[in-house]
């Protein structure tokens, strides 16, 4: 039998987690007694009908939440096996998604949002540090989260903890508060100043073009690809578990789009980490592009 527990930050996603997981094939409990997860481990492994199951437990155990790891102590004297995820999201998107589900967070007691998910975190600090899998879903859409499930729980793919975006914004809109690597490519010719190619964006042909014939395109791209060689594995044993690599230029609607675009290709073969791009400014300048 297959033993997945599930736990993580109150409004990291858990519970649309445990549905997807649901959907592949396994028995999902959710918010099970801390009390009762020996016994159903036990029950499960008992039922020929049980292949797969999954477990969430959380913060709503309250206090007991620390009694979980010696059960998870327990489990693995009796030699039985499972898997642990943790779900992880920055305290920023989770104040943002209680503010918007008008929810209370299960800790909050009428003491602000943040307070809350301060004593969250340090009380799941040990379930997060024996985690097999910890996943951010800050930046994370719903297919994309789903996608990440599949490689763990369905494809039985090898998983690292590092989930990587590639970003293309505008400086004239602002350096991404969550960019953790920022590139200026105003270096490269603008497309913006030739005739026909100003409402066009990196994704188009005509301007990838432009900008792939520029030999610094392709030198730096070379550069970036090879210090990021250097970095991501490093990021990857630090326990750095969300990185944003941005690249701007002015609009965030040609150069940094192509650029965001060339890096993601060439990262995206590597099976070391998940990796996603977005384009956060690509459609501001629709009218004036820049």
């Amino acid at each position: 039998m297959r033993c997945v527990i599930l736990t993580g930050m109150s409004g990291s996603g858990k519970s649309t987690a445990l549905k997807m997981i649901e959907d592949m094939g396994y028995y999902c409990v959710g918010n099970l007694p801390i009390s009762l997860v020996e016994n159903f481990v036990d029950l499960a492994e008992n039922d020929p009908e049980l292949e797969k199951v999954a477990i969430n437990v959380d913060i709503r155990s309250g206090q007991n939440i620390g009694d979980l790891t010696a059960v998870l102590d327990r489990l693995q004297e009796q030699g039985k096996t499972f898997e642990m995820l943790f779900l992880e999201c920055e305290d920023s998107v989770i104040i943002k998604r209680y503010k918007e589900t008008r929810r209370s967070h299960p800790l909050a007691e009428g003491q602000r949002v943040e307070k809350a998910i301060e004593l969250e975190r340090e009380r799941l600090l040990p379930l997060k540090r024996r985690a097999d899998y910890i996943l951010d879903t800050s930046q994370l859409l719903t297919r994309e989260l789903q996608a990440e499930l599949k490689k763990m729980f369905v494809a039985n793919q090898a998983f690292k903890n590092l989930y990587i975006t590639v970003l293309s914004f505008g400086f004239k809109y602002g350096i991404p508060t969550d960019a953790d690597l920022v590139f200026d490519v105003r270096f490269l010719p603008n497309p913006y100043y030739v005739e026909g190619l100003r409402p066009l964006t990196g994704l188009d042909q005509p301007i990838q073009e432009f900008v792939h014939a520029c030999p610094p395109y392709h030198e730096f791209l070379d550069k970036l690809e090879d210090m990021l060689q250097f970095l991501i594995p490093n990021y990857i044993s630090e326990g750095k578990n969300q990185l944003v690599i941005a690249i701007g230029c002015t609009g965030g609607k040609h150069r940094s789009v192509t650029v965001a675009k060339g890096l993601f290709d060439r990262l995206c073969t590597k099976e070391d980490y998940g990796i996603r791009i977005e384009h956060r400014d690509i459609e501001k300048d629709a009218h004036r592009g820049k």
